[in-house]
């Protein structure tokens, strides 16, 4: 069962049993305010930052060499997603008897022995985003492929929440990883697997955002922030149970074709697909009915404080709009259509309760590339 702390006071704690960690650290890192807390925690550690913000295997591979040739035993991941996501990707390779394969095709695909008890494991998230620091999933690429890395044995054993880093992340940033906080939580209360448990974690990540993003995004303000950072552990509790879906599914070629960071190419799909599975509930095919989806569509828009789905989708619309977070524009956009619509994630867009085929993505890409 994970521990979640609040606060950097409770570093100590988290530590207690580790004789050398191994801090693996962004680039963010020397302008942390924690930075000194980290540098005096009592115990011997290495520093391992040499990795890009979309990690690949060669970069994990020089952490896990450097792991073994300093003989740490636990791990602490002080930054975003990426951070987190190497730290969990070194923990599995230090730990499974198939070592660095377990990384990539075709091992990456399956569940393999790790006894994460062997190895503690802390996290600490400087942005409000992924909520990496409670699932149990890592991205990282191996040969220009995105490989999603799953493993119980990955998941910290504690996440410290210090919602005071979030003070001096730049404006784009909070904006596109809060985004992203946002969508996993609508995305996960509708997804095939969501569970009583995930829907609530849902709900509180829905209501949290809404309730504070002005404040955080506008006024920069403390308490929202906390809340903020809260929010964004309970979507990564959500779907660390029910995974992502089509949004998600999307967004990953929007990214590598427009650079759009991941937050902000998983927002600016989310009100299409939503209203088009509104339209089109006769291809539900989540199996507890068409019923069932449309009162999830209603809890979600209570949740963001509108009276219905279609004000629910016009209320996302309208805090895009207010934080400038446009849709990205084709250069080419006949090719780029293409591209887009037969490079979907299928893995991600079978979580989802409303068929989308090819066909359908193409025309829903038409609506999201301007």
């Amino acid at each position: 069962m994970q521990v979640i702390y609040n606060g950097i006071c409770h570093l100590g704690e988290a530590l207690e049993g580790a004789t050398k960690v191994f801090v693996v650290c962004d680039s963010s890192y020397p302008f942390l305010n924690i930075k000194h807390d980290i540098e005096n925690m009592g115990k011997p550690y290495v520093l391992f930052s040499d990795f890009t913000p979309n990690p690949v295997y060669e970069d994990v591979c020089k952490g896990i060499e450097l792991f073994h040739i300093t003989k740490c035993d636990s791990i602490l991941a002080v930054g975003g997603g990426s951070a987190i996501d190497v730290a969990k990707c070194i923990k599995l390779a230090v730990l499974a008897k198939e070592g660095n394969a377990t990384l990539i095709p075709p091992l990456v695909s399956k569940c393999v022995e790790c006894d994460g008890a062997k190895m503690p494991f802390i996290a600490i998230p400087t942005t409000a985003g992924t909520g990496s620091e409670s699932t149990h999933n890592a991205v990282m690429y191996f040969e220009g492929a995105k490989q999603t890395v799953t493993n119980d044995g990955v998941l910290p054993d504690y996440a410290i929440l210090e919602p005071s880093v979030l003070k001096t992340l730049p404006l784009y940033q909070k904006k596109c990883t809060m985004m992203d906080a946002l969508c996993q939580g609508i995305e996960s209360w509708w997804s095939v697997n969501s569970t009583e448990e995930s829907n609530e974690y849902s709900r509180k990540t829905i209501e949290l955002i809404m309730g504070n993003w002005y404040k955080y995004i506008f006024e920069n303000d403390d308490e929202a922030a906390a809340q903020i950072m809260l929010a964004a552990n309970y979507g990564g509790k959500a779907i660390n149970i029910t995974a992502t879906t089509a949004a998600h599914a999307f967004s990953y070629k929007i990214t590598s074709l427009y650079k759009l960071p991941h937050g902000h190419a998983v927002a600016v799909g989310l009100p299409e697909i939503w209203e088009y599975m509104i339209a089109n509930m006769n291809k539900c095919i989540d199996s507890r009915g068409r019923d069932y989806l449309s009162d999830i569509f209603v809890e979600i828009s209570a949740a963001m404080g509108c009276n219905s789905p279609k004000d629910a989708i016009a209320m996302f619309r309208q805090m895009m709009d207010e934080m400038k977070l446009v849709n990205p524009v084709a250069v080419n956009r006949d090719e780029e259509l293409k591209v887009l619509s037969t490079s979907v994630n299928s893995v991600r867009l079978k979580n989802n309760p409303v068929r989308i085929g090819e066909t359908t993505a193409y025309s829903l890409y038409e609506k999201i590339v301007h």
